[in-house]
């Protein structure tokens, strides 16, 4: 089959790498695309959010499957466009897709349907806000309640940051209008999980546990970013949390969608914290999380296409949903100073590396083919990923890695999965 998969960077260059080993495959296009999904895919340049061309590119090249990487064209409705055309498509329609595109429609569904999350109250009045927060119990959180490149939540540490945290996100407009809205949570305290899973509309999967570190310095320090590094598994998610999470949150958030006429078909990605209470939902994203699809898809054993086409059909009830019983960790090579300001246009060295090792993985984030030469296009550049027998080996081998890659203002965090260490 011809598959095209949307979107152009780190989590986009899994799927590839994990849909090219499908014998199903003949032909994979990618749009955007980027300079390492070339070694997989055909990049064409179309938008992500370009439905139009998406759908006419579809059909000239008689596509049988398109792929929804990125969060923006699913929370715009491009699945529902696709399948307008009569387009098989892998993701969430726009209906759906709002789990991720709205926190204050997924803080209130939960609510509802009594799903674990933090207490909350949502605004669309900065005055209330501020006036809620004149009494409220610090620290707290502030999040803008759409799409913000996973960097519209502030941790405010007293009233004085809250409300400079309001002007930042209502009155400045600092995240555009996904701050039109705002939620503002009790701060919880744990270990942060992630668990990616499958979802066929009444099926849910779940994939092996991850973990990002957002931040963008040493000891979770500096600003959120789009993640710097993921490890895969979590030694915190036990089997007792893994049921708790299975009776209370996985199934419970399907079938709370399906209950408000949101059918959910796709990945839904949850951001879960172990708080002293038992497991709550930080967030729920529509989409394989990046760079978390980077520790978990090259540790899954299925033909990624034949998942997929079960999600769309239905059918997942029927797959055993398996991975390596081994261990992934990635880092993220960066550009200095991400994610406020950095150069790009920088010739990439070592590339040619990965492909003597077993095991090891480079994932394009943000590059780009100049005149021949692979150059830095983007904050996060690069993910290295490798595999280890366990967390620890695997931490050892991605570092080792990070060291076969050159570029200039190469930046990276040197402590990805240092938690592993205290277990």
């Amino acid at each position: 089959m011809k598959v095209l998969i949307v979107g152009s960077g780190g989590r986009e260059h899994a799927i590839a790498a994990s849909a090219a080993k499908s014998s199903k495959v003949e032909k994979m296009y990618c749009a955007p695309g980027n300079a390492g999904i070339e070694e997989f895919a055909e990049c064409v340049p179309i938008g992500a959010m370009e439905f139009e061309k998406l759908v006419a590119f579809v059909k000239e090249k008689s596509i049988d499957l398109c792929i929804v990487g990125m969060d923006d064209p699913l929370v715009g409705g491009l699945v529902d466009e696709m399948e307008a055309a009569g387009i098989r498509t892998f993701g969430p329609r726009k209906n759906a897709a709002i789990l991720e595109g709205s926190k204050a429609f997924s803080k209130d569904l939960m609510k509802k349907y009594h799903i674990p999350t933090a207490a909350y109250e949502n605004f669309t009045d900065p005055d209330a806000a501020i006036a809620y927060l004149e009494t409220a119990k610090f620290p707290i959180v502030l999040k803008a309640d759409g799409l913000a490149l996973g960097k519209g939540v502030l941790i405010c540490q007293n009233f004085e940051e809250a409300k400079e945290g309001v002007r930042t996100i209502m009155l400045d407009k600092k995240f555009g209008t996904a701050g039109n809205e705002m939620v503002i949570e009790e701060f919880m305290t744990g270990r942060e999980v992630s668990v990616l899973s499958f979802v066929d509309g009444k099926t849910i999967k779940t994939m092996t546990s991850a973990q990002d570190h957002k931040r963008a310095g040493d000891g979770d320090t500096g600003l959120n970013t789009g993640g710097m590094g993921t490890f895969s598994p979590s030694p915190f998610y036990t089997k007792e949390v893994e049921e708790f999470c299975s009776e209370h949150i996985y199934q419970a958030t399907v079938d709370a969608m399906a209950a408000e006429g949101r059918e959910f078909k796709g990945v839904i990605f949850f951001g879960l914290m172990l708080t002293e209470e038992g497991p709550k939902v930080l967030e729920y994203n529509a989409r394989f999380g990046d760079p978390e699809a980077q520790v978990v898809l090259p540790r899954m054993k299925n033909d990624l296409i034949e998942v997929v086409e079960a999600c769309i059909d239905g059918t997942l009830d029927q797959v055993d949903l398996q991975f390596e019983d081994n261990a992934a960790v990635c880092v993220v090579l960066a550009s200095e100073g991400y994610p406020v300001s950095y150069e790009k246009g920088f010739p990439i060295q070592g590339l040619e590396e990965f492909n003597k090792h077993e095991g090891y993985y480079c994932f394009h984030a943000g590059t780009k083919l100049q005149d021949g030469q692979i150059v830095t296009n983007g904050g996060r550049v690069l993910g290295v990923t490798a595999k280890g027998k366990d967390l620890k080996e695997a931490r050892a081998n991605a570092y080792a890695a990070t060291e076969w890659v050159q570029f200039e203002n190469k930046y990276m965090r040197h402590d990805i999965g240092k938690a592993i260490d205290e277990v």
